[in-house]
């Protein structure tokens, strides 16, 4: 089966899916990482991330369709970020459709925008590693300097509340499309993880996996 994990931005999406690879051994496509990933030899797309936009659909689902072409993945894959408007969810279910597998669950984290804000505003990266740490969901190791962390542009209020903007405008009616197609289950993403991904894995079992 393949999970459509939808969310504002700090909802813990990632947290979530780490914890169904681990359970159900499903692959993670996260759009944000990848993105990242292409920004380093791509200028135009550095440049959209930088600004907190969104990389233009065409792109975006040219990336995508390569990068699962590349794997021969196409199903029991767990999908955040993409799609993240009606097109790009259309574009997305008639490619699977020729690879006869479908979306079968959209799964939405449901935070404030007060606390998308709260939790984004407290992300700091590692330059040397990559890695992202969050000041107020975990503890930083010991081993980490963290006064050599860096607040990326893109977790900057202006840029989080830009960015929640376009999320709206664009998920609100992705969502109600894709309930015309497959089941759409909203969870609470305030409580405690274990407390979500105990719904989340509920869900997924009574869908068959």
């Amino acid at each position: 089966m393949n999970i459509l994990l939808l969310g504002p931005q700090g909802s813990g999406k990632g947290t979530q899916a780490r914890l169904l690879i681990e359970e159900f051994g499903f692959f993670y496509f996260e759009s944000g990482a990848y993105l990242r990933k292409v920004a380093e030899e791509n200028i135009e797309v550095k440049k959209a991330l930088a600004e907190g936009k969104f990389v233009p659909d065409k792109e975006m689902t040219s990336y995508l369709t390569a990068f699962l072409d590349e794997k021969s993945m196409y199903d029991n894959i767990v999908f955040d970020g993409f799609p993240r408007n009606v097109d790009q969810y259309y574009f997305l279910k008639n490619w699977l459709r020729e690879k006869k597998v479908t979306l079968d669950l959209a799964i939405i984290l449901e935070i404030s925008e007060e606390e998308t804000v709260r939790r984004l505003s407290a992300r700091r990266l590692d330059p040397e590693t990559g890695k992202i740490y969050n000041l107020v969901t975990e503890k930083i190791p010991d081993d980490v300097d963290q006064n050599k962390l860096i607040q990326r542009e893109d977790d900057k209020p202006d840029a989080i509340k830009k960015r929640l903007e376009l999320y709206k405008s664009h998920t609100i009616p992705l969502i109600e499309e894709f309930r015309k197609d497959s089941k759409v289950v909203e969870v609470d993403g305030e409580r405690p993880v274990e407390v979500i991904y105990k719904d989340i894995a509920n869900l997924v079992k009574s869908h068959g996996h």
